[in-house]
């Protein structure tokens, strides 16, 4: 007789807006111009994705010294890139399409508007990820530091002496957030803080859902890159809720099933670069071994749409 699991399933999950473009961007780049199409830094986060796009025809590069045929436009992934970029590849004759997500956009413009009315920037995020970086190199040197902790906050001198404002990288959990945001502001009172939260609608709801289901679930499992800031977020938000055997999914290989036949109730979500697929096969493999209920719980519907460029309709 086999066991009985009650799946929760946290709703939205999955692809978001600006993830939704991007790939449509390599997909349409590649039926205009034809492969290969070069792809600089994956396009979004998630093995299966590019995988499938490299079967298309696209091919993932670092740098755009990689570029063999630069008769080929490069798409620039929806993490965003620092200003450095797209000037070499007008020096390179390199024609580009930009992907960056529109949320990821605000911020640049954000950032350089506070940087042109002379406002020291404080950037909330966590090095190397490629949204930081892009980010950061919107500006000039030595006008944005980096806050990747509470600590870093409470630790900061503002050795100018001159304005400070903050934003943040796009795909941070909540909560962290908010408390660095405190933190920041009993310290420097009058510090400029953006019009609306930089923390994206997607990476917000998705942390919700977590958050409205991790408590009922004795393990909690999130779909998603080992590359993806919004990912290991959400499988901290579940941690957070109590739920301390929550653990993100990387690959179909590394499902821990023997545990999860142990269970009575799991929770399921995925990061937001996941497609629904890996979802669907990984519930699959639990109703292998057990009879499982479905209660899926939705916080917020969804219905974000972001156009693609005009020079790809």
């Amino acid at each position: 007789m086999k066991n009985k699991i009650t799946i929760y399933l946290a709703s939205p999950r999955g692809f978001c807006a600006g993830v939704e473009r991007a790939i449509e961007i390599v997909k349409k780049s590649i039926d205009k111009f034809g492969a290969p199409i070069y792809v600089r830094h994956e396009i979004v986060h998630n093995k299966y994705v590019v995988e499938s796009l490299r079967k298309k025809g696209a091919v993932f590069i670092e740098e755009l010294s990689e570029i063999e045929d630069r008769n080929k436009p490069v798409i620039f992934s929806a993490h965003g890139v620092p200003k450095s970029v797209p000037e070499d590849a007008n020096l390179k004759h390199i024609k580009y399409i930009d992907a960056t997500c529109p949320l990821v956009s605000k911020v640049h413009k954000e950032a350089e508007q506070l940087c042109k009315y002379n406002y020291h920037i404080l950037f909330i995020g966590h090095k190397s990820h490629p949204e930081v970086i892009g980010t950061m190199g919107q500006l000039p040197s030595g006008s944005i530091d980096l806050i990747e902790t509470s600590k870093d906050a409470k630790n900061y001198v503002n050795k100018k002496m001159g304005k400070l404002s903050y934003i943040t990288q796009t795909t941070l959990s909540v909560d962290d957030t908010a408390e660095i945001i405190q933190i920041l502001k009993n310290k420097f009172p009058d510090i400029k803080e953006p019009k609306k939260d930089d923390i994206c609608y997607a990476t917000t709801n998705r942390q919700l859902a977590v958050k409205e289901i991790a408590k009922r679930c004795e393990m909690f499992f999130v779909i998603g890159s080992r590359d993806s800031s919004n990912s290991k977020r959400l499988v901290e938000a579940a941690k957070k809720l109590g739920c301390l055997k929550s653990k993100l999914l990387h690959s179909s290989n590394v499902i821990p099933i023997e545990q999860i036949l142990k269970c009575k109730t799991i929770g399921v979500s995925s990061g937001a670069s996941a497609p629904e697929i890996l979802v669907k096969e990984f519930i699959d493999k639990i109703k292998e071994r057990a009879d499982i209920e479905i209660n899926e719980i939705e916080i917020a519907e969804e219905n974000v749409v972001f156009k693609i460029p005009n020079k790809l309709i």
